[in-house]
């Protein structure tokens, strides 16, 4: 996405303050894009979304948004994999449709293909001891051997050591920040981003200048959970980011791992109460794969060169009536359907749009009138 317009309208939607995310999705759902929602008017807004949102996005652009745009344009134009996706297109992760919320827009810098590959999530301590620093590069380089991307979210300790692991295999690496991507953060690890940039992928929902605001990372830890087939927390105090990670992954059904470590350690706590609630416990890098059932698929060839079979008529949608009348996962309507992943999500979302499917906890999908 290149045009100004279009870019343009998604920052209006998306970026400062005064609308919010549950807004700008109702507003998606109720006009299809963003060029659309702005396009609709003050009255019509205003219906969907409140008279705060139709008088907000009625209004000619701010100086924030337009200065905004310019970096934008401006950062787009620079290249070398940076782009925006957008709920919706083609390359936004089928993983992450599935959370409860997923964000709307995503900046990225790197390998965009590295978004429709199975995923695991690394996180862990800022202060690990040398121990865990060693199992989060060790376990961040066999898991990406084994083709599965690690996704973390770039903080100092385990985050780091699981990305600098990981860019070794072939799986590479992703790094969710809290910051806007023309920002590096921590800048000791200014090494460590640019190496991500070049061989795995950088992700952020944030607008360029966007700060490291303490509100910013439990949203990035939704995407990480959330772009995740499974979380390892490998060190964690009881009171750690890296548990409302896992706790988000538990949320969205997903699987949560943990290495326990000694009982007087207190970088060992978190990992400990997450085994009393009932993660698996996690010795080598075979009892994450176990469970996960081994080496990683490659993307579907289908995924990149096919297309989903023509639709009939709404009355016979092949995707309304293989969610029938009871909420079903994505993984069940790929079942049923036989579509690759990324049409049948696409497919999904036009549907969730056109208010005849809506998103249930879980990642789980009903026919509306049945929820």
């Amino acid at each position: 996405m290149t045009d100004p317009n279009e870019v343009g309208a998604w920052l209006r939607l998306t970026a400062g303050e005064g609308l919010g995310r549950a807004k700008a999705r109702k507003l998606l759902a109720a006009f299809g894009s963003a060029p659309a929602v702005l396009q609709a008017g003050e009255t019509a807004i205003a219906q969907v979304a409140g008279p705060a949102a139709g008088a907000l996005l009625a209004a000619e652009p701010d100086a924030f948004h337009t200065d905004l745009l310019a970096r934008t344009l401006a950062w787009l134009a620079l290249g070398d994999g940076r782009c925006i996706v957008t709920v919706g297109d083609a390359a936004y992760p089928p993983a992450l449709l599935q959370a409860a919320d997923p964000p709307l827009l995503l900046y990225a810098h790197g390998r965009l293909d590295l978004l429709q590959r199975e995923a695991v999530a690394i996180v862990g301590s800022r202060n690990p001891t040398a121990q865990g620093l060693d199992n989060a590069r060790a376990f961040g380089r066999a898991l990406s051997e084994a083709g599965w991307t690690v996704v973390s979210g770039l903080a100092l300790g385990i985050d780091g050591a699981a990305h600098e692991g990981a860019l070794g295999g072939a799986g590479s690496t992703i790094a969710v920040v809290g910051t806007g991507l023309d920002r590096i953060y921590p800048s000791r690890h200014e090494a460590l981003t640019r190496s991500i940039a070049r061989e795995g992928l950088l992700l952020s929902e944030f607008a360029l200048g966007a700060p490291p605001l303490a509100e910013h990372f439990p949203k990035r830890n939704r995407i990480i959970a959330g772009l995740a087939r499974g979380t390892l927390v490998v060190e964690a105090a009881l009171r750690s980011g890296s548990l409302i990670t896992a706790r988000l992954a538990l949320e969205a059904g997903r699987d949560v791992f943990a290495i326990p470590g000694s009982i007087h350690a207190v970088q060992s706590r978190g990992c400990h109460a997450l085994l009393k609630q009932g993660a698996k416990l996690v010795e080598q890098v075979q009892d994450v794969l176990e469970e996960l059932g081994g080496a990683a698929r490659p993307p579907s060839a289908d995924a990149d060169e096919g297309t989903a079979p023509t639709l009939e008529p709404p009355e016979a949608d092949p995707v309304l009536a293989a969610l029938g009348h009871d909420p079903a996962t994505l993984d069940a309507l790929i079942a049923r359907c036989g579509w690759p992943a990324p049409q049948l999500q696409a497919r999904l979302l036009e549907l969730e749009l056109d208010g005849q499917v809506v998103r249930l906890p879980g990642g789980l999908f009903q026919r509306r009138g049945l929820a």
